[in-house]
């Protein structure tokens, strides 16, 4: 054909000219590096939290018990947590130590530190239900020295029912059962209203809880068992920084069964009483004071 060379030359041309453009185009991301992977974040690791506290109190009462008549108590403690684990120690200050029929002090009428506790323990939750077992050893001056072990149910719902069985394993044997309720209510910007109440039941083990016999007049009874203690309370949540906290509180303990409160005239027209619990009788008792915590 007469134009076949000048057509096949300017089809050739074309041709090339859109190769050229497509390899100057390239892939629309071909001038950009590769995308570094992303680097997977790494979960927080749990850190260790606890708090310090200190007590002042007008009496201390353990489960019903008189620890001393009157004086100025004060009861620090330190707590620390990691994973569910904490350690607690937590300690008792007299300044006019009295003896009753639960404690006997070795320098009546004067102060002495005359507790010290230590506490571990795990904690396990499952939503609403909280499980604690754990170990105390009581170091006490007043007493034999004794330990246990516990164990703890929870729930998170309005009054917080919790149940917690305590087993002494040392010189005191028997097991201590307690049921527990509490509820804080806001009242003011921060502050809440606290409320609760619990209830005791023992059931005593060895012969040390052997009860008083006025046949014999001696500790040869049956030995002690059945409702113990109650107490109700009501205190105040005052937060004076996101850290630290006051808690004033006032406690009303009193005895649940006559067995808990009985006593005899151990000297017929002497005020010397002997308690149907070999460890003391569960008295109507007020206790008052206020708390300081901070939180780490």
């Amino acid at each position: 054909m007469k134009h076949s060379k000048p057509v096949t030359a300017c089809l050739l041309f074309l041709f090339l000219a859109a190769e050229g453009i497509v390899f100057a185009e390239g892939p629309k991301d071909s001038a950009q590096a590769p995308e570094a992977p992303k680097t997977q974040e790494k979960p927080a690791e749990a850190a260790v939290t606890g708090s310090g506290s200190v007590g002042v109190y007008n009496q201390y009462i353990f489960r019903g018990y008189e620890i001393g008549q009157s004086g100025l108590i004060v009861q620090p403690s330190l707590t620390a947590s990691y994973k569910g684990f904490s350690a607690t120690f937590w300690g008792n200050l007299d300044t006019n130590q009295r003896n009753t029929k639960t404690a006997a002090f070795s320098q009546e009428f004067k102060k002495g530190w005359n507790e010290t506790d230590l506490t571990l323990s795990y904690t396990h939750a499952i939503d609403k239900l909280s499980l604690t077992g754990g170990y105390i050893y009581y170091g006490t001056k007043y007493a034999d020295e004794t330990e246990e072990f516990f164990g703890t149910i929870a729930y998170d719902i309005i009054t917080k029912p919790t149940l917690s069985i305590y087993r002494d394993i040392t010189n005191y044997k028997g097991t201590y059962v307690n049921l527990s309720f509490s509820h804080s209510f806001p009242i003011y910007k921060a502050i809440a209203l606290d409320l609760g109440a619990s209830f005791g039941y023992f059931i005593g083990e060895s012969d040390y809880w052997r009860t008083y016999d006025e046949s014999t007049g001696t500790y040869t009874g049956s030995k002690y068992k059945g409702f113990h203690d109650g107490m109700i309370k009501a205190g105040l949540t005052i937060p004076v920084t996101r850290a630290f906290v006051i808690q004033p509180m006032v406690q009303y303990w009193f005895p649940l069964t006559g067995d808990a409160k009985r006593e005899y005239d151990a000297v017929p027209g002497a005020d010397i009483k002997d308690s149907y619990n070999p460890n003391g009788p569960v008295k109507n008792n007020v206790v008052y004071g206020v708390g300081f915590t901070y939180s780490f």
